[in-house]
């Protein structure tokens, strides 16, 4: 499997098919005299940010807590939890019980609602 190809940037989805969003980073196992594990992948404004720089990611994490978001760390899947690649990455989770949708939720519910008619 192409790793990058075939998971980065796709749609994440839970084992009812709702959408958790996009798969933002994948993390490596290292180990001495084996060959590199995937061990998990990530989702978080954080992770995509500092895949564009990391400095853009800790600003990007300190301006979510000054605006109140209680969650800036990215939420990992372990791929142990993976349960199909295909178009979408399924995953055997309830997504409205991880914090995966935290940042859709906040904004939400700090910057969307106070658009006058987005209700």
């Amino acid at each position: 499997m192409d790793i990058i190809r075939d998971v980065l940037d796709n749609q994440l989805v839970d084992r009812n098919q709702h959408e958790m969003g996009k798969v933002d980073g994948v993390v490596m196992e290292l180990e001495e005299g084996k060959p590199p594990r995937l061990a998990y992948i990530e989702v978080g404004v954080t992770t995509l940010a500092n895949r564009v720089n990391p400095g853009l990611a800790r600003w990007v994490a300190a301006i979510a807590r000054k605006w109140g978001a209680k969650q800036t760390e990215p939420f990992r899947i372990p791929w142990s939890k993976v349960r199909d690649v295909g178009i979408d990455v399924e995953v055997d989770m309830e997504a409205e019980a991880t914090p995966a949708l935290a940042y859709e939720k906040w904004l939400r519910d700090r910057i969307i609602k106070r658009i006058p008619g987005a209700e």
